[in-house]
């Protein structure tokens, strides 16, 4: 077992990073006046995947095909979709097919096919709502599969947990850029792959019987129900996913007056009590995780309609003003 992956994942990705936000070459964009003002560079995610997959090298003979083929073909497209466009339609069909490639690859049984299937393309497109604001990806993507690593060598197995640490490995050699104030974002060819690999690895663990199926979903809950939350709001009231708002949490805290880095490391602490308590979990019984799962959908609950309540009190004041 190769135990440098990490290490190699990460300075590849830290110096990649560095050579292109220091060309400034790549897909460009104006990023929300709720975050850092500008044009920022979203070519972060070929640093991070060239990152990876260095690392990734020398973890070769521990490789699943129905993930590393799926997660280069989502990386390509996404690509192309950052620098040339490409309709939602193709963009979707490449993400539903790379979610089937897993499902045959890992095994699932027809009765979780449909909500594993939506699991994964809805984790696939997750980090792309949430690259935009400083750090958050990449604190997501550090502290989440680092997490996935720890369960693993639970579950005993030293190479799957290896495979996870290398990828948040990359991520902290991106966030180095990706702090406040960001020099550069992942864009469509880190975001998508970033999030497929949250829902493949976990996909992964969960058939291998390392963790239950509602720990993936639990380690990354603080962007998962913020994005759903979301989600299902704008569904709501019929609005365009691709259009501007400010329905995310974060931007409602961004916008209310909290700084980059506040939101931020709040995300982050959220996280991590997330994941210490998903690690917790996996050693109590079917009740004891009930009530874990029950305890952390009353936080949220209380969290969202406390952001709510404060956002709706700013803006009876700003239309009074």
């Amino acid at each position: 077992m190769n135990h440098y992956s990490p290490l190699i994942s990460a300075s590849v990705t830290l110096l990649l990073t560095l050579i292109l936000t220091l060309s400034r070459h790549g897909t460009f964009e104006e990023i929300d006046e709720t975050l850092p003002a500008g044009p920022v560079p979203r070519t972060g995610g070929i640093a991070l995947m060239a990152g990876i997959m260095s690392g990734w090298v020398l973890l070769f003979s521990f490789w699943a095909w129905w993930i590393v083929l799926p997660v280069l073909g989502l990386f390509v497209l996404s690509l192309v979709g950052d620098v040339r466009g490409l309709p939602q339609r193709v963009r979707l069909a490449g993400h539903f097919i790379a979610a089937l490639i897993v499902l045959a690859g890992a095994g699932v049984s027809w009765v979780w096919m449909l909500p594993v299937l939506i699991y994964i393309v809805w984790m696939s497109n997750l980090y792309k709502l949430m690259d935009g604001s400083d750090g958050m990806a990449g604190g997501m993507a550090l502290a989440g599969f680092s997490f996935y690593g720890i369960a693993g060598l639970m579950g005993g197995n030293e190479a799957f947990a290896m495979l996870n640490f290398t990828v948040g490995a990359a991520a902290l050699g991106f966030l180095y850029h990706n702090w406040h104030p960001a020099k550069v974002f992942l864009g469509d060819a880190g975001a998508i792959p970033l999030g497929f690999l949250a829902a493949a690895f976990g996909v992964w663990g969960w058939k291998q019987g390392y963790w239950p199926i509602w720990f993936p979903v639990l380690v990354f809950s603080p962007f998962v129900v913020d994005a759903t939350l979301t989600a299902l709001g704008r569904a709501r009231k019929k609005e365009k996913f691709s259009g501007s708002h400010r329905r995310h949490y974060f931007e409602r805290l961004l916008e209310m007056g909290w700084s980059p880095r506040g939101v931020v490391l709040a995300e982050g602490v959220l996280m991590i009590l997330a994941g210490v308590s998903a690690l917790t979990g996996l050693g109590m019984d079917a009740r004891g995780q009930g009530n874990l799962l029950a305890w952390w959908g009353a936080v949220y609950l209380g969290l969202s309609m406390w952001i709510d309540h404060l956002w709706q009190r700013r803006q009876e004041t700003t239309d009074a003003v």
